[in-house]
C-alpha cells in the first residue's frame, strides 16, 4: 500500500502555498496596523498547561486533544489551540514586569481529534490575537473591530456579530447555582456529555449542540440578566463602543464559548452565506486564565480564526485575489559552452533579483522553447551555434515577438533594463 498523509491533514503543492501567502500577507498588514507583533510557541507543550487553561470539561480537552508521554515520561500535548501557550510564554518571559499593553499575534498549525470535514482538518491551521493587560472595554471592541476590518479588506461584508457576556467569577457562582437547580429536574433530558459535565461546569451544556437550544426554549435563567454590577457596566460599554463605530451585533446569551477560561465578552462573527456552518471568528476576554496558569491575576483577551475556513470561504465567493505572476527569463542554451555562459547570466540575473532559468533536462531548442512558455516566460535569451560564432544571443519579447541580436557583454544590462523597465 502506498503511504498517504495521515486522515484529516492535507499537503499544500506551491500554487496553493501562494494563496497562502496572500492571505498571510493582509493578515500581517492588519496586525501592524493595530500594534500587535507577531508570537511563535513550541507545537507541544505539558498537557498541564491545556488541563488547567483550557478546562478539564471541555470537549477539547476529554475528545480530541493529541497526547503522548516523551521519551523522559512526561505528558506532552499537541496544541489544540494557542492562547494558553501565549500565555505561558508571557508568564514565562516574565513580560508581566513591564506594565503596557502587550499584543501578540499568532498564525500556525493545531492539533484536534476531530471528525474532518469541509474547511476542518485534524491538523489545521488558526491565526489569532491575544491583548494582554487591560480591563478597558475599549479593548474587547478594538479585537472586535480588527477582525472586522480584516474581513471586509477581504471582500466579506456579510457578517453578523453575536455577542455575550459569561459574567465573572463574582456573579458566575450564582448563576451557577440558578442553573443547577433549573437542571434538576431535568437530567433526563439532557445527553450523556451534559450530564457528565453539569456538577463542574453546568455552563457548558448551554454550548452542547444537542441540548442548548432546548434549554433555552424551556427558560433556562439567562446570564445577562444574573451579572454583577461591574460585568454589567463592562458589557454596556462593549455595546456603546461598537454601536458607536456602526458594528451592528445580536446578543446571544446561549453563545458561552467552548473553553473555560473566558470571562465577561464572548462574541463570534458570523458569515451569512456559508449557512449552517457560518461562525469564521470567535473570542473572548479571559481574565482570569493567566492566575489560573499560575501568574499574577492579569486581565486579555483574543480571537481565534481557523485559516482553512477563510480560505475556502475566499474562494468559493471568488474573491481570493489572483497570484501575482513572476515570469522568468528563460535562457535557451544549445551545447556545453553556450549551457556555461547561460549558467553565468542566470545567477548574475538573480544576483539583480530577476527570475531566470536554464534548461536542466537536456531538451532540444524546441524542447527548451517549450518550456519556457510553459513557465510563462517574459523572455527568452536564445544561444545556438550561431550565436556563440558571433558573440550575440537573441532576446525575444515573448509577449509581442519582437526580437533583438544582444552582444554577450551587454545581454544582463539589455535585460535588467527591460525586465525591470
Amino acid at each position: 500500500m502506498a503511504i498517504t498523509a495521515p486522515r484529516g491533514t492535507q499537503d499544500f503543492l506551491p500554487e496553493q502555498t501562494a494563496e497562502w501567502q496572500i492571505l498571510e500577507a493582509k493578515i500581517r498588514q492588519i496586525c501592524s496596523l493595530y500594534g500587535f507583533g507577531e508570537i511563535r510557541t513550541p507545537i507541544f507543550e505539558s498537557t498541564e498547561l491545556f488541563l488547567r487553561g483550557i478546562g478539564e470539561t471541555t470537549d477539547v480537552v476529554t475528545k480530541e486533544m493529541y497526547t503522548f508521554d516523551d521519551r523522559g515520561g512526561r505528558s506532552m500535548t499537541l496544541r489544540p489551540e494557542n492562547t494558553a501557550s501565549v500565555v505561558r510564554a508571557f508568564l514565562e518571559h516574565k513580560l508581566y514586569g513591564d506594565p503596557k499593553i502587550h499584543k501578540f499575534y499568532y498564525m500556525g498549525p493545531m492539533f484536534r481529534h476531530d471528525r474532518p470535514q469541509a474547511g476542518r482538518y485534524r491538523q489545521f491551521n488558526q491565526f489569532g490575537v491575544e491583548e494582554i493587560g487591560s480591563k478597558d472595554p475599549a479593548v474587547d471592541a478594538e479585537i472586535i473591530v480588527m477582525a472586522f476590518q480584516l474581513f471586509h479588506e477581504l471582500g466579506l461584508n456579510d457578517l453578523v456579530l453575536h455577542l455575550n457576556s459569561v459574567g465573572c467569577p463574582k456573579c458566575r457562582p450564582v448563576y451557577r447555582q440558578k442553573l443547577l437547580d433549573f437542571f434538576a429536574d431535568k437530567r433526563e433530558m439532557l445527553c450523556d456529555d451534559c450530564n457528565a459535565r453539569l456538577e463542574k461546569n453546568p455552563l457548558r451544556v448551554l454550548d452542547c449542540k444537542e441540548d442548548g437550544e432546548k434549554m433555552m426554549v424551556l427558560g433556562v435563567p439567562q446570564l445577562t440578566e444574573n451579572l454583577c454590577d461591574d460585568c454589567k457596566t463592562h458589557f454596556t460599554a462593549v455595546q456603546a463602543y461598537l454601536t458607536k463605530i456602526g458594528i451592528p451585533f445580536i446578543l446571544d446569551p446561549q453563545l458561552v464559548r467552548g473553553l473555560d477560561y473566558y470571562t465577561n465578552t464572548a462574541f463570534e462573527i458570523m458569515y451569512a452565506p456559508l449557512g449552517a456552518q457560518s461562525t469564521i471568528c470567535g473570542g473572548g476576554r479571559y481574565d482570569g486564565l493567566i492566575a489560573e496558569v499560575g501568574g499574577p491575576p492579569t486581565p486579555g483577551i483574543g480571537f481565534a480564526i481557523g485559516m482553512e475556513r477563510l480560505l475556502l470561504t475566499l474562494k468559493e465567493q471568488g474573491l481570493l485575489p489572483p497570484v501575482p505572476e513572476n515570469k522568468p527569463v528563460f535562457i535557451v542554451a544549445l551545447g556545453n559552452a553556450a549551457k556555461t555562459i547561460a549558467f553565468g547570466w542566470q545567477q548574475e540575473l538573480r544576483r539583480r533579483g530577476i527570475y531566470a532559468e536554464i534548461d536542466v533536462m537536456g531538451r532540444s531548442m524546441k524542447g527548451q522553447m517549450k518550456a519556457a512558455n510553459k513557465l510563462g516566460a517574459a523572455y527568452t535569451v536564445i544561444i545556438g551555434e550561431e550565436e556563440m560564432t558571433a558573440q550575440t544571443a537573441q532576446i525575444r519579447n515573448m509577449e509581442t515577438k519582437a526580437q533583438d541580436s544582444v552582444a554577450f557583454d551587454d545581454i544582463v544590462a539589455y535585460v535588467e533594463a527591460h525586465k525591470k523597465g
